[in-house]
């Protein structure tokens, strides 16, 4: 089934924050939630952008960009963020600024149950690590909550993170395949 994605306005304003905010790399995961502003990044010719293999590489990516005098957006999806977990722990003890953008899974009307217990749990397991969170509920809230959290990363050198609530995406079916 195809994926409703109701992201038509804050992509263009998500990548202009990011503009505005002095970010010069975006890493990420690909996904189908990021996907108009992954689009935007990598038409952007002031914007290196790598894909990861796994979220735990953004971790990387971004310390050695604030090491070398950049800063780094990573985009992720929330299923992501249990990989994350030791690598925020050095993130905190050194101190660094880190912006992650998360699209959510696992939330009401989630079909897939691979997606739910991580998904239900991020905004915890972040909170618990010392990233701020934010949760952007509508799409008209998303580039509000993002330029917020990079001030925060950037400027006052905190680990913060927007999560873009799955209602804002849309939900993504699942339809499992019959055993041969």
């Amino acid at each position: 089934m195809p994926i409703r994605l109701a992201q038509v306005g804050w992509p263009p304003r998500v990548h202009e924050a990011l503009k505005v905010a002095g970010v010069s790399l975006v890493g990420y995961v690909p996904d189908a939630g990021h996907k108009r502003l992954i689009e935007l990044c990598h038409a952007d010719p002031g914007l290196a952008v790598v894909p990861l293999t796994s979220e735990e590489e953004g971790i990387g990516l971004s310390v050695g960009a604030w090491l070398g005098g950049a800063r780094c957006a990573i985009l992720m999806q929330s299923s992501g963020v249990g990989k994350i977990v030791n690598g925020l722990g050095m993130v905190r003890t050194c101190g660094f600024p880190l912006f992650l953008l998360v699209t959510m899974r696992g939330e009401d009307g989630e079909a897939n149950p691979w997606q739910i217990p991580v998904g239900s749990a991020a905004a915890d397991i972040l909170s618990r690590m010392g990233v701020r969170v934010r949760r952007a509920e509508t799409p008209e809230s998303v580039s509000t909550a993002v330029a917020s959290s990079l001030e925060g990363a950037f400027e006052q050198g905190a680990m913060s993170a927007v999560l873009i609530a799955q209602a804002v995406l849309g939900v993504k079916r699942f339809e499992a395949q019959a055993s041969r």
